[in-house]
């Protein structure tokens, strides 16, 4: 069996790399190509170019590299139909991936099936049914989801998110952790600007601010900073103009286990945390760790997206347990001022977040069949008989 997976970012290629291991463990003699980062090169996938091209958010951040993207669009969609698999898997970046899938149909038959299923509940309701022209079978992070995409033909299976069967560190691992560090029993924050570079530009210089505001109402608070690889470079850079020293976690020391290990245990160890918007927010919740979430954006970007939104709240917590306890700062209310007294509320009260965490780990599959074997099968039993 041949498969080709496309993946555009970090989160798309965590769920690849789930995936592929779950095929092999279904069909043991499949075959990979595509694109995708560094677990789906795990897994076997020798990436057609470097997955990290495409992790490019925003309208007008995407404008300056948009030729670039479109000559990879044609390669990627070239290289599928040259290669002709049993089955495309584009995952998540719809605005990519989809253009991938619209590109082979128009030149081949091949099974098109897209994971995560486009957030057409946010915004832009009508990509589905444009969707449906280019993509047979849609796998669905979220329990939500699969009805949006059943209205307008598409078969669509919940699979559950990956974030559910991935390991949390022990009490042992974060006491260890924790002795290794210095910390103490000193209260941890963690801050977490984004795996992009843009994303980085655009939040650290805020979040040290948010830092600074901490530490002068709670001066033994630790500070944090699980870097993610393709930006560690750029997160070292930003925190050094930071008024208060802060430890980066830098996943290109030691071993890749190694890495995985300490951001576990840094998640595990976190009393609290300002994220960035996006699925981080669900590794927090799955470690219990109480969050605030803060977004800014280029300021085309947020006019064009604010007035097409159809949802009041972007964090997943929020979303799932259909409640409002995370607390979030978006766009213009992206203000250190407004963000540090949420920070601090959220150290002080950790329960007030604790149902909403748990029924949310529960709603996406936590105790089920992993994501990535679920999401497997589903490919399968979907295939043309």
């Amino acid at each position: 069996m041949k498969v080709y997976l496309v993946a555009g970012e970090m989160s798309g290629d965590r769920l690849g790399g789930a995936l592929m291991a779950g095929l092999r463990q279904l069909v043991p003699d499949v075959a990979f190509a595509g694109v995708g980062g560094p677990l789906m090169a795990a897994q076997g996938l020798e990436s057609l170019f470097p997955m990290d091209e495409l992790s490019v958010f925003g309208i007008a951040e995407v404008l300056p590299k948009y030729r670039h993207l479109v000559r990879r669009m044609h390669q990627t969609a070239d290289a599928v139909v040259d290669w002709r698999p049993d089955v495309l898997i584009t995952i998540d970046s719809p605005d990519f991936c989809l253009r991938v899938a619209r590109a082979v149909k128009a030149k081949s038959g091949i099974h098109c099936v897209h994971y995560v299923a486009p957030s057409v509940w946010a915004w832009r309701p009508k990509r589905a049914v444009k969707m449906a022209k280019s993509v047979d079978h849609v796998l669905a992070l979220l329990p939500f989801e699969p009805p949006y995409m059943e209205a307008v033909g598409l078969r669509s299976d919940f699979v559950g998110h990956p974030v559910v069967s991935e390991p949390v560190a022990s009490a042992e691992d974060t006491a260890r952790f924790r002795r290794d560090l210095g910390l103490g029993d000193a209260p941890v924050m963690l801050v977490l600007p984004g795996s992009r570079r843009g994303e980085v530009g655009r939040l650290a210089p805020a979040f040290g601010e948010v830092v600074a505001k901490v530490k002068q109402q709670q001066p033994d608070v630790e500070v944090l900073v699980p870097a993610a690889e393709a930006v560690v470079d750029l997160v070292k850079e930003a925190v050094a103009s930071w008024s208060h020293p802060v430890t980066v976690l830098d996943p290109t020391v030691g071993t890749a286990d190694h890495a995985l290990a300490q951001k576990r245990a840094a998640f595990a160890s976190a009393n609290v945390a300002l994220a960035a918007s996006g699925t981080v927010s669900l590794e927090l919740a799955a470690n219990n760790t109480p969050m605030v979430i803060a977004y800014d954006m280029n300021w085309i970007t947020w006019q064009i997206m604010s007035r097409m939104a159809l949802i009041d709240t972007v964090t997943l917590v929020n979303l799932v347990s259909e409640t409002r306890v995370v607390e979030e700062f978006l766009g213009p209310a992206f203000q250190p001022e407004r963000i540090a007294p949420a920070v601090l509320r959220a150290l002080k009260a950790p329960k007030a977040q604790q149902e909403a965490m748990t029924l949310t780990m529960q709603r996406l599959g936590r105790g089920a069949e992993a994501p990535g074997l679920r999401a497997a099968r589903a490919v399968l039993d979907g295939l043309p008989k």
